[in-house]
């Protein structure tokens, strides 16, 4: 399985870009630049001004953290600055990094990218619960978070991820086209996990524990 940030650039030119070096790797896991990427694929391109403006910290800061991105090939100066206010924008739609791998080096930065990854999906999830009270009635009764344990085989695990891309596919060409766009839509973040549960050994069986499900499938 890839580990993909489901978020978006208008204007892309690629679907993805994988990251394999280890300094890569733990550069994005910075949170300020993680959500500097995503908020260039989502409201770029901008500039790091703009970019102060949208999260809070200095420009300085945020012109240090896009150009550390660049530099591994996340973001990019895009067409239209004037003088030294260069735009940035996002270089792929989404970001991938290995699950596995024999280098003990790519196999730690990936794991503690993917841990800080998954604590920004709990805090937006967190701030979408908190903040559902303010959306219409149809947009709070839509939301869905929810979970299911099944029995699976790695390669099942991994056919089921594919089809899942599928179903969202048809979707992304709407974030660069405004065009695409039907009435009432909003900006939806959804995020996709499956990991296998722990083991234990019984007897001479081996069988798995899982936990009682935290809400099933919605």
């Amino acid at each position: 399985m890839s580990n993909t940030q489901k978020d978006e650039p208008t204007g892309a030119r690629a679907r993805t870009t994988r990251l394999t070096d280890p300094r890569a790797l733990r550069a994005y896991a910075h949170p300020t630049r993680m959500r500097l990427v995503g908020l260039l694929r989502t409201e770029g391109p901008f500039t790091a001004t703009r970019a102060a403006d949208l999260i809070g910290e200095s420009v300085a800061s945020c012109s240090y953290h896009l150009r550390m991105l660049a530099k591994y090939g996340l973001v990019e100066v895009a067409p239209g600055g004037q003088g030294r206010e260069k735009p940035w924008r996002a270089t792929a739609r989404f970001t991938q990094w290995p699950n596995y791998s024999e280098d003990p080096a790519v196999a730690e930065a990936s794991r503690a990218l993917e841990t800080a990854v998954a604590e920004r999906y709990f805090e937006l999830m967190t701030r979408a619960i908190e903040e559902r009270h303010d959306l219409p009635r149809e947009w709070q009764e839509a939301e869905h978070i929810g979970d299911q344990v099944l029995y699976l085989t790695a390669e099942e695990l991994a056919d089921l991820a594919e089809k899942l891309d599928g179903l969202l596919r048809p979707y992304e060409d709407r974030q660069g086209d405004p065009a695409a766009r039907p009435q009432g839509v909003r900006l939806v973040q959804i995020i996709r996990a499956a990991f296998p549960l722990p083991q234990r050994l019984a007897g001479n069986e081996e069988t798995s524990t899982p936990p009682d499900s935290a809400g099933g499938p919605r």
